[in-house]
């Protein structure tokens, strides 16, 4: 599998959030700011810098750069804590609360898959800390979980080669979202809406 051809772990997360969010992301190469991710590198700051340290005999290593060739996955883990006897546990840090989908699970189970292919250990279980509670969430990594990070990686890779956007959601998950100005959602099926309802010969663009 050639460089261009790997997938970004994070892009996983913007997939299963919203198909559109992560066209624009990683098509369109376009990221605002909202509060949302201000509070999301403030929390970043400390597992952003590539460091390790020995806590309690449990060695942490933080922004470790990670990949899978078998599955075409590349990205960094904020935090990976190797057990006593050599298993890593990946810890995901998020600014807010625990999002009704399973986006950042399926980002944490990438990371876990791309452990074992490059430690040779299963990895059964990470965790997500969560920021807004201070508490960390902990994740069972099963078989459904990771046929889920299979399904979405392909769907990623398929997304990425069409360099098309998808229509926007414009649902529950747009005011929680950065790229809301730029996505403009409401705006777009409304018009899309009209038109449709104006011109009985309107041909939808992204059905074609």
């Amino acid at each position: 599998m050639e460089p261009d051809d790997y997938v970004m772990l994070s892009a996983l997360q913007h997939y299963a959030y919203c198909p559109r969010q992560c066209a624009l992301i990683h098509i369109e190469q376009t990221f605002d700011e909202n509060l949302y991710t201000l509070r999301g590198h403030r929390v970043h700051e400390k597992v952003n810098t590539p460091e390790y340290e020995l806590i309690e005999g449990i060695r942490v290593d933080r922004a470790l750069p990670l990949w899978s060739h078998q599955h075409g996955l590349t990205g960094i883990a904020d935090v990976v804590e190797f057990l006593e006897d050599g298993t890593p546990y990946p810890v995901e840090y998020k600014s807010g609360s625990r999002k009704p989908r399973d986006a950042d699970d399926i980002q944490l189970c990438a990371q876990a898959i791309c452990l074992e292919e490059m430690f040779k250990r299963p990895v059964p279980v990470g965790a997500i800390f969560h920021h807004a509670s201070k508490r960390r969430r902990v994740v069972q990594l099963d078989q459904v979980l990771r046929s889920q990070v299979i399904a979405t990686t392909q769907n990623v890779r398929q997304l990425l080669a069409q360099g098309k956007l998808p229509p926007p959601v414009a649902d529950s998950r747009c005011p929680d979202c950065s790229l809301i100005e730029t996505c403009m959602p409401h705006a777009l099926k409304d018009f899309t809406h009209s038109a449709k309802s104006n011109n009985p010969f309107f041909i939808n663009s992204d059905s074609v």
